[in-house]
């Protein structure tokens, strides 16, 4: 399932609560490189390590 379809309900009032949140999936995507990498090829670009 993809990162859109499990947040897609998020609605949150005010940036206090959108920002917890944004905070939350960075830190899950740090321990999951490959999907940055899916996320690049998928758009056409390449990450130089």
């Amino acid at each position: 399932m993809s990162l859109v379809k499990r947040d897609g309900n998020l609605a949150a009032a005010d940036l206090g609560r959108i920002t917890p949140a944004v905070k939350r999936k960075l830190k899950m995507l740090q321990h999951q490189p490959h999907m940055i990498d899916d996320c690049l090829s998928g758009a056409g670009l390449v990450l130089d390590r």
